[in-house]
């Protein structure tokens, strides 16, 4: 039987007196003063690029790019990433093993704080220590949820998807927007950023609660922790998941950041930025990204992924993991099925990157995981027999490949949460990009369509 929690204050903190003192007084002021230097200079220099260069062409559109979801055409900007299809992503300019190298790390720990690649998201700049350390108890000090949230979670049906209850939490979140309010009142559209960025602030903090108070209420108990105001953002997620061992928290710290950010043509970016566009709230516009992203050709792809080893292991039963026999399988699968999940990519035409980043963590803290000696050698076979097939243009394997294993080998057992995992991820970058949206004055987005009757007449009266 599940057993719900209701909190009657929603007060989930501890040294609760001494939040709102700090919170008005550190991450968010020293981050918001930070932009208030850097957004004119970058102001500036758009006015120039597009007064001086406006007219340049980016490239042509063919019809096919048209009918194939535009894949390839340069029409977005987007300030805080830029995905290269062969060096993988990069945040700000830095590759993902330079920010794991160079990103402040936890106390007593190898792997970076994600708050430090927001901080870096928004400013172009590697944050030090002190400045992440001060955004890590911000974000604890709005983590609060309110009343009404926390009724929706514990009263919304326990079978429903929890990325669909995760998108109802934040859609209904958007009653605590403070953008909302302000532009109700009048707003100059100089002023919009600030209060985007507060509201992303707030609702950045958030959403560990929420992903944990339903993955407490679908999987466990219903009962969860209170957030602790002395740690980081993972460490408080990680814990208010019910998980306590520090190899957890390291892998949720490398999962939270090399998933942060990928460019604006993804869906739950592009979506973020589209619905953003329409001046609609932080909330409302993010609950649309992670709509995007709970569809199995994106966020959802991990969980897929995880449920096509599942299949794998039994095909293989009690045979020895060689490069024979999962070849011997892996070949007979692709001949009823036409992909292999975790496997291709729309852009990348390497290993994606942030796939290295988790097989390299694998190496060092569970080289004898039974389901990592199967993804390795998946790893080692699987992008030649996709090559010598012509199944896929790019046969390497990406970032869902890798991230269920892990999860699962810290006890992380339930696929059908992996995408809200991603979901808080995700936040960080496509709120960043929100931001500057907002700061860069970008407009309404809304492209010119056309129907395929228009099209054929262009094309032959051209």
């Amino acid at each position: 039987m599940l057993v719900r929690v209701a909190f009657k204050n929603v007060n989930l903190f501890k040294y609760s007196n001494t939040l709102h003192f700090f919170s008005t007084n550190s991450g968010y002021e020293a981050l918001k003063g930070r932009l208030e230097e850097i957004i004119p200079v970058k102001k500036e220099e758009v006015k120039e690029l597009k007064s001086k260069f406006g007219h340049v062409s980016l490239g042509e559109i063919t019809i096919e790019q048209a009918y194939g979801g535009m894949r390839g055409v340069k029409c977005l900007v987007t300030e805080t990433s830029v995905l290269d299809p062969l060096e993988g992503i990069r945040y700000r300019g830095y590759s993902l093993p330079e920010l794991l190298n160079k990103l402040p790390k936890a106390k007593g720990s190898a792997q970076p704080l994600p708050e430090s690649v927001f901080w870096l998201l928004l400013t172009g700049e590697i944050p030090s220590f002190s400045q992440a350390e001060a955004l890590s108890k911000e974000f604890a000090s709005r983590a609060d949820l309110p009343a009404h949230i926390v009724q929706l979670l514990n009263n919304i049906p326990a079978d429903l998807h929890p990325m669909s209850q995760l998108s109802a939490a934040v859609t209904a979140m958007n009653s605590e927007s403070k953008f909302a309010k302000a532009y109700a009142k009048g707003l100059k559209k100089s002023e919009y950023w600030r209060y985007v960025l507060d509201d992303s602030i707030d609702l950045i903090s958030k959403l560990p609660v929420a992903a944990a108070m339903i993955y407490r209420n679908v999987f466990k108990d219903g009962k969860i922790k209170a957030v602790d105001y002395s740690e980081d953002y993972a460490q408080n997620f990680a814990s208010l998941l019910g998980f306590d061992d520090p190899g957890f928290t390291d892998m949720l710290r490398l999962y939270l950041v090399i998933h942060a950010d990928h460019e604006g043509g993804n869906v739950s970016a592009h979506t973020t930025h589209l619905v953003g566009s329409a001046l609609s709230d932080p909330y409302l516009a993010y609950a649309a990204g992670l709509n995007g992203l709970a569809g199995p050709l994106h966020g959802l792809a991990n969980q897929q992924v995880l449920l096509w080893l599942e299949k794998f292991k039994k095909l293989l039963g009690d045979s020895p993991i060689t490069k024979e026999k999962v070849s011997e399988i892996v070949l007979k699968l692709l001949e009823s099925e036409n992909v292999i999940p975790g496997y291709g990519h729309a852009v990348l035409r390497r290993t994606d990157p942030r796939y290295l980043c988790q097989r390299e963590f694998a190496q060092k803290h569970l080289p004898d995981y039974s389901n990592f000696k199967l993804v390795s050698i998946l790893y080692e076979v699987v992008p030649d027999i996709l090559e010598r097939q012509g199944k896929a243009r790019n046969p390497w394997p990406n970032v869902d490949a890798h991230s269920g294993i892990l999860l699962q080998h810290y006890g992380l057992t339930e696929p059908n949460f992996y995408t809200v995992l991603f979901g808080v991820s995700r936040s960080l970058g496509t709120l960043a990009s929100l931001v500057w949206d907002r700061a860069l004055g970008l407009p309404l987005e809304r492209p010119k369509s056309l129907s395929t009757e228009k099209l054929k007449y262009l094309v032959t009266n051209s």
